[in-house]
């Protein structure tokens, strides 16, 4: 209204546009300032580190000598080598090995610890150790439990004057016990992750289903599988990206023997690099394994709709 008292108030201006500019500014050079650490350690410890490689493996490059542009002659020369055919095999019999094998513990082990167990979270930690210990430590026990005289054949050997196979020695036992170790050494982890999704399913729908007379099986297929469809989406990607990249386990245990039966991907990179300093050649053999990582997880993505269940 007109002469009323709030009409009467002074009002204090706008800031003028040129000073909010000027403050908006000063705004982002702080915050350049608070983000320079990490911006420049990423650019210089991973942006720089990947163009390198990417450069790199276009060339003939030795760790002394001149370095010379052969364009896509070190992914030709590779996909013509025997060993890397060999080791590419042996990454894919790994992954085809390691992970249901690794979700069917985890899952077995979450179903099992459920909230009617008795010292649930003890048995959690104790399942967890193994993920948390480190791994060069978990490598060369089960190296000396798998060799002659060790601990399987000791004890099969007192039992029943057998001796065992030489696990990391014989061809057709090898993989199969480094993937047995790797197995023991991974699944605490996906194990917590499908323990957490199967804590979170309403409890109505599965009181629902028993009163329905749904038995064990078909409650845990019909119910909680799909339930937990996006643990279970979340677990396999990871564990697929981690699988492909496994080093420490072969190098360790075998040292990607007998022959190179269990040499992977890792091991020839490293071996290319840091053995025969063929730095050409490791780049562009560790490229090859990022294209099959990133091909193996953008169809994980694609295919995810048909089996990922998001709402409740």
């Amino acid at each position: 209204m007109p002469g009323s008292t709030i009409d009467a108030m002074p009002r204090r201006a706008a800031p003028a546009r040129g000073q909010r500019a000027r403050r908006l500014r000063g705004d982002g050079r702080v915050a350049a300032l608070f983000a320079a650490p990490s911006l420049i350690g990423l650019t210089l410890f991973t942006l720089f580190p990947i163009v390198m490689s990417l450069v790199i493996a276009f060339f003939r490059w030795p760790a002394v000598g001149e370095q010379v542009f052969t364009g896509l002659g070190n992914f030709t020369q590779l996909f013509g080598d025997p060993v890397f055919q060999r080791t590419l095999f042996n990454t894919l019999l790994f992954v085809v090995l390691y992970l249901p094998l690794n979700l069917i513990v985890s899952v077995g082990l979450a179903v099992w610890i459920s909230p009617r167990i008795k010292g649930r979270q003890a048995l959690r930690v104790v399942f967890f150790l193994p993920v948390v210990t480190p791994m060069v430590a978990n490598a060369i026990v089960w190296r000396m439990i798998y060799q002659p005289n060790g601990f399987i054949d000791g004890t099969l050997h007192a039992a029943t004057g057998v001796h065992a196979p030489n696990f990391l020695g014989e061809q057709g036992w090898a993989m199969f016990a480094v993937v047995a170790m790797s197995v023991w050494q991974g699944f605490g982890y996906n194990m917590l992750v499908f323990s957490a999704a199967l804590d979170a399913i309403p409890r109505q729908l599965v009181e629902a289903a028993q009163i329905d007379g749904a038995g064990p099986w078909r409650l845990f297929f019909r119910i909680t599988l799909p339930m937990i469809s996006p643990a279970m989406f979340f677990a396999t990607t990871m564990t697929l990206i981690t699988s492909f990249q496994v080093f420490t386990q072969p190098f360790l245990m075998t040292g990607g023997g007998p022959g190179i039966d269990t040499e992977t991907l890792m091991m020839f990179v490293y071996n290319q690099g840091f053995s025969v300093y063929q730095f050409g050649l490791a780049s562009a053999a560790a490229w090859i394994l990022f294209v099959l990582i990133l091909g193996v997880t953008a169809m994980q993505f694609a295919g995810q709709r048909r089996w990922v269940t998001y709402d409740v």
